[in-house]
């Protein structure tokens, strides 16, 4: 191809990336923007955690140091309705209030993910690489990616949750603790089909490509 072809078809190249959007597909295009407010709710959301595990871990400060507004508070969070009943600050008690603590903070992450990998894939790029806290996650995520990574921190919060059920098992029975075992389980297959999926997607779409 000579000098003056090739320049030419630079230039149409050029010409054809500027091409400016229609009116109907930039309206429907920015209307991403709509979840905005969502991601900004969900900030909100993890501003309530994150007042709730302060208090929550205030209170175990509170009864260790000897407080008995304090204790009556954990106890009052750990117990549960037919269950034993908590007199004082034993082990089992701090175990289910630091797995409260777990779970909130899960439940944190979790919300991070929504918030930072949402908004990066569905509204607007955030321009993140130069930056030195970058988490490492987001540099490759996508809509596939995402769902696994929010599939595996739920099976997270749910293991939280069947470890607390486990020690207060005495305030369940059979078929409650049968029930939430398969809720687990199903948790857990989903999270498998849904990486198993991607798989193939990513599989399929390099097999394309290389062709």
């Amino acid at each position: 191809m000579d000098p003056d072809s090739r320049q030419a078809s630079s230039q149409s190249g050029s010409q054809s990336s500027t091409k400016p959007i229609a009116m109907l597909p930039r309206f429907i295009f920015m209307s991403r923007w709509l979840q905005l407010p969502l991601y900004l709710g969900l900030i909100l959301a993890q501003c309530v955690y994150v007042y709730h595990f302060w208090v929550e871990l205030s209170d175990l400060i509170g009864a260790v140091m000897g407080s008995p507004t304090a204790l009556q508070h954990v106890l009052d969070a750990v117990g549960l309705p037919g269950g034993e009943k908590h007199t004082r600050l034993d082990e089992t008690t701090i175990m289910l209030v630091v797995l409260g603590l777990i779970d909130v903070v899960m439940i944190s992450n979790l919300l991070i993910m929504v918030i930072v990998g949402g908004y990066e894939t569905f509204v607007s790029r955030m321009n993140l690489e130069s930056h030195p806290d970058q988490p490492e996650w987001l540099s490759h995520v996508n809509a596939s990616v995402l769902k696994v990574k929010l599939s595996t921190a739920i099976i997270g919060i749910s293991s939280i949750h069947l470890l607390k059920t486990f020690i207060n098992a005495g305030a369940y029975d059979a078929k409650s603790l049968l029930a939430k075992t398969g809720i687990h389980i199903t948790f857990l297959l989903s999270a498998l089909a849904i990486a198993y999926c991607d798989r193939i997607m990513t599989s399929t779409q390099r097999d394309s490509s290389s062709q």
